[in-house]
């Protein structure tokens, strides 16, 4: 019997944002009636196809246990680490006795509250055939210029083959354990979890999402993240 396949969502939630400026992590700042967390998790909540988003929450995090959705039925919490990666592995461990290795996993920014779950949709129907997985994200339209350490510009880069990664970045519950805990052990620097399947020989697919998904980094990314959701 070919055992089901199962969907799971990762939050990496244990950063501090400090780009923000803000007296607590960016994840929980206010966004139209919620905190940008909530927004996220009510995001990937409405896919039913996940048996579970599993949040991975900082040990000295004193507003994740007092908000409802951290109660939630389909919302588990791991302790987070240092690195994005390390949060992302405690999150895999988490659920290391009810996922198999060919399970799918979707990792998305806590950050992120404006994807929408037609995009999520589209990614998992577009990869779960795929041998490797993918992300989303999107083609760049700006000339992209090279710079050197006094920020002089050496070259233009062609920009036909360049694409923006954003997430969720969906990959089989084994391969992207694997590829994380290599990249840990090696001292290999990964900004996200592609980036760990690329040091591993595999080729991600990259899928087109919507221009809204923006991570909310600097304090002026509030304002483009209310005015997106009032549209949406």
């Amino acid at each position: 019997m070919v055992p089901k396949i199962n969907y799971w969502g990762i939050v990496p939630a244990a950063g501090v944002g400090k780009r923000m400026l803000a007296d607590r992590p960016k994840q929980y700042l206010p966004l139209n009636s919620m905190t940008v967390i909530e927004q996220t998790l009510t995001r990937l909540l409405s896919v039913s196809k996940f048996t579970a988003v599993v949040v991975a929450i900082s040990k000295q995090d004193p507003y994740w246990h007092d908000l409802e959705l951290a109660k939630h039925a389909r919302v588990l919490t791991a302790e987070g680490g240092k690195e994005r990666s390390d949060s992302v592995l405690s999150a895999l461990s988490h659920i290391s006795e009810q996922a198999n290795d060919d399970d799918w996993v979707l990792v998305h920014d806590a950050a992120r509250p404006c994807i929408t779950a037609s995009d999520i949709e589209y990614l998992i129907e577009e990869l779960e055939g795929h041998a490797v997985g993918g992300l989303l994200g999107q083609s760049s339209h700006d000339t992209l210029k090279l710079v050197d350490e006094q920020l002089e510009v050496t070259a233009t880069v062609d920009r036909s083959h360049i694409w923006r990664a954003f997430t969720p970045q969906m990959f089989r519950y084994g391969d992207l354990k694997r590829a994380l805990e290599s990249a840990v052990e090696n001292n290999q620097p990964i900004t996200d979890d592609a980036s760990a399947m690329e040091l591993q020989g595999l080729s991600p697919k990259m899928i087109a999402g919507r221009a809204d998904n923006i991570k909310i980094t600097r304090p002026e990314d509030l304002a483009l993240a209310e005015f997106y959701l009032e549209q949406q």
